[in-house]
């Protein structure tokens, strides 16, 4: 590369002589410069990271090589959250989606320099199906999957972590709840005091159901009892295959209630007591490879 400047910045001096002595030297001069240009642009190109994938920056700013990815699974638990979610009521508190961490977990797949990926859960549930796609992601990852639960592990975020290779908490992490709920909140007797009716206009008897203006009906009640008690059966299931934990014991501890990390541990819903510090220990013995971890 230097010879090559070398023979560039020659000729444009040269042309700067030219161009001394007549205008065809400033044009000579200005296609040369350009030259220069679109070399210098072209060489620096071919030396840089083309994907993002290649490139990672350390807190410091400094890049570095990475074998290990984090992936964080912070706050409630959706399939997917809209380009601008800071601007939206719904989504104004922390969110996180399937759809995000199931495509990190694939890059972290495609880069064969990532040894292994860690999940850090700080989640108080949300959507089951999202944390299907991510149980499911986790299943088919080719890398150990290692989840670290910090303050909070509960719901939904537990199903979705379920299937990892090793899960670690705190002893005072807060994990289980595992359980079902669509319960909501009826002004139906607040709009009759106010003197507001409800003027039921459906294509059918169902299509209004869990309305919070107005009363269920007892057929609706039954229909949505029947849908949570179906999620809340797959939930067990996933819980009983993923931990290998006998279905009945996973039952009698499905009410819906939480543990602290001990006992939870005790019941099987966790595999060690520990931090991050001890996620880079047992990653390091089973890899051979001292981690370096770019969180995503």
């Amino acid at each position: 590369m230097k010879k090559l400047y070398n023979k560039i910045n020659g000729f444009w001096l040269r042309s700067r002589k030219w161009s001394n002595e007549n205008i065809f030297g400033y044009i000579v001069s200005a296609i040369v410069k350009l030259t220069f240009i679109i070399v210098f642009a072209v060489l620096l190109y071919s030396v840089l990271p083309t994907n993002e994938e290649d490139l990672f920056i350390s807190d410091s700013g400094e890049q570095k090589d990475c074998n290990v990815t984090g992936i964080n699974l912070h706050g409630e638990l959706k399939t997917y959250l809209p380009l601008h979610a800071e601007n939206d009521t719904y989504f104004k508190y922390d969110s996180v989606s399937s759809e995000d961490i199931t495509g990190k977990i694939k890059i972290a797949n495609n880069n064969p320099d990532i040894k292994a990926i860690i999940i850090e859960v700080d989640s108080p549930g949300g959507s089951i199906v999202a944390g299907e796609e991510i149980d499911t992601a986790i299943k088919n990852s080719e890398k150990p999957v290692i989840a670290l639960i910090r303050d909070l592990g509960a719901s939904a975020s537990l199903w979705a972590i379920s299937s990892a290779d090793r899960i670690y908490a705190s002893e005072n992490s807060t994990i289980g709840s595992i359980g079902v709920t669509s319960s909501f909140m009826s002004n139906a007797k607040k709009n009759e005091k106010d003197g507001i009716t409800y003027e039921a206009l459906s294509s059918g008897k169902f299509k209004d159901s869990g309305s919070p203006d107005k009363e269920l009906t007892n057929e609706e009640r039954a229909l949505i009892l029947r849908d949570i008690n179906i999620s809340f059966n797959n939930f067990i299931k996933a819980i009983s295959l993923n931990r290998n934990i006998d279905i009945e014991t996973v039952k009698s501890n499905a009410d819906g209630s939480t543990w602290l990390g001990t006992k939870a541990k005790e019941i099987g819903l966790i595999d060690e007591i520990g931090s991050l510090i001890d996620v880079e220990r047992y990653i390091e013995q089973e890899t051979n490879e001292k981690p370096e971890i770019c969180w995503e």
